[in-house]
């Protein structure tokens, strides 16, 4: 939900390595998709007491919102640096991360045969350009899993990850055709802390589930686990193709747990670095750390101190059910004054007309009563923080099942602990946006490090 700065982001990156702050040692020629990766041509860019409305809204009540972990992403505005030529296409910014797909077919046009490479540092699919759709799959280990069988089970997905992102399908795709056009699919793998203890890998502490919030209604379905494939593509098929070969590589080791999935805009639907909305009609996260920022790697990656996670991320994913018949009554006044945004432009109810959805927030404005023109509660209010270090990497998206829709929350940081937990425990304290949202699902898993060309992902564990 609504925020202040650049949606996730990158600068396009040389074309042998991972979008996501990529290692220019980490070279190695290895076999398959990942031997042939430096050959393949570059793809040109084409329950808590319930506060009253009425004092919430006037300043009556003080407390936290829900915007930091709704509300702390960030955009990009249409138009920001941009050429004063010519403008490029939707869709440029995307595209100019990736390669050529490896399968039959990739050179053909269309966004389809693109493919962003999966070696580098840090694991592509957390600041890449977000994709259109997102397929997150949690698994509970079986009991026989011991760590032989996780170095074996690490082994044959780092090459069925290579094969279907690269589009030349793993080795016993049975349907490699599927494989061929992966439009931008990235595959992000996290464990959790039963794994981690298999493993025999030292837990970081903030690896396990969050503190209890009032608010939270979780129901276990979508709660936990001890691995997580975060898979993303611009087009559905890719990511049901991979979903379905990955699941296949776990069957001797784990079980499946959950599954969510979410979407964006469709890919070239708006103009590239527009901040997404989210299905109650906000803009969906202006305040972000823009992986250029000086801070951003303090913020997102861990460091050599964290041992075997060096490379690595904090990921927190909360379910966020919207009620969206009653959200539907309010009318437009009152949906702004719960944000403390205009719904228009995502800008600041205290902003000038025409100035966008950057301008920072006057906190201390008074309206011609004496009141404050942003309430006391309102999300924006409430999700914010004066310290620089409490702050979270958002990649967010909308989902929709029929009988239920909101928001699938993720976020990166270094420690949950210390970044997501705060935030959130403002936004449970009083935020007028909790009449409309509750959190049903939560999970942290520990994001690997990246890995290079001949190489295992994970390898670190076991070290």
């Amino acid at each position: 939900m609504p925020g202040t700065e650049p949606e996730p982001r990158t600068d396009p990156a040389p074309r042998t390595t991972s979008p996501d702050t990529r290692d220019a040692a980490h070279g190695g020629a290895g076999s398959g998709a990942a031997g042939r990766a430096a050959a393949r041509p570059a793809a040109g860019p084409p329950a808590a007491p319930k506060l009253g409305r009425r004092a919430l809204l006037t300043g009556g009540a003080f407390g936290a919102g829900l915007g930091a972990v709704l509300g702390a992403g960030g955009a990009l505005g249409a138009g920001a640096a941009r050429s004063s030529a010519e403008p490029p296409a939707p869709g440029a910014a995307a595209a100019a991360e990736t390669e050529a797909s490896l399968g039959p077919g990739g050179e053909l046009p269309g966004f389809g045969g693109e493919a962003l490479p999966c070696h580098g540092a840090h694991q592509a699919g957390v600041t890449t350009v977000p994709a259109a759709h997102v397929h997150y799959a949690a698994y509970h280990l079986l009991p026989g899993t011991d760590a032989a069988a996780l170095r074996r089970m690490f082994r044959v997905l780092t090459g069925d990850i290579e094969g279907l992102t690269s589009g030349e399908a793993p080795l016993a795709d049975p349907e490699p055709e599927l494989a061929a056009r992966p439009a931008r699919l990235t595959v992000t793998v996290g464990v959790g802390p039963e794994l981690v203890d298999r493993a025999g890998a030292a837990r970081p502490k903030w690896l396990g589930p969050l503190p209890g919030f009032a608010r939270d209604r979780l129901s276990g379905d979508f709660d936990g686990g001890d691995l997580l494939l975060a898979i993303e593509a611009d087009d559905p098929l890719p990511i049901s193709h991979a979903a379905r070969m990955l699941d296949r590589d776990l069957a001797s080791f784990a079980e499946p747990l959950w599954r969510q999935r979410g979407f964006r805009r469709a890919r070239g639907a708006e103009d590239d670095g527009t901040t997404m909305r989210n299905l109650m009609g906000q803009l969906d996260g202006t305040v972000n750390p823009a992986p250029a920022d000086p801070g951003f790697t303090g913020l997102v990656w861990l460091g050599r101190d964290a041992g075997w996670l060096a490379g690595g991320s904090a990921f927190v994913l909360r379910r966020i059910r919207m009620e969206l018949d009653t959200w539907d009554r309010v009318d437009r006044p009152g949906r702004e004054q719960t944000i403390g945004r205009r719904l228009s432009d995502g800008a600041p109810l205290t902003a000038p007309d025409g100035v966008g959805e950057r301008t920072p927030a006057d906190f201390a404005a008074k309206d011609e009563r004496g009141l404050s023109v942003i309430p006391m509660a309102a999300h924006i209010r409430r999700a914010h923080s004066e310290d620089p270090s409490e702050r979270i990497f958002r990649r967010a998206a909308n989902y929709d099942e029929g009988h239920e829709a909101g928001l699938l929350f993720g976020c990166y940081q270094r420690d949950p602990l210390a970044q997501f937990v705060p935030i959130q425990r403002r936004l449970d304290e009083a935020d007028l946006l909790n009449e409309w949202v509750t959190h049903v699902g939560s999970a942290v898993f520990a994001i690997l490090p990246g890995f290079r060309a001949g190489h295992m992902l994970g390898a670190s564990l076991f070290a």
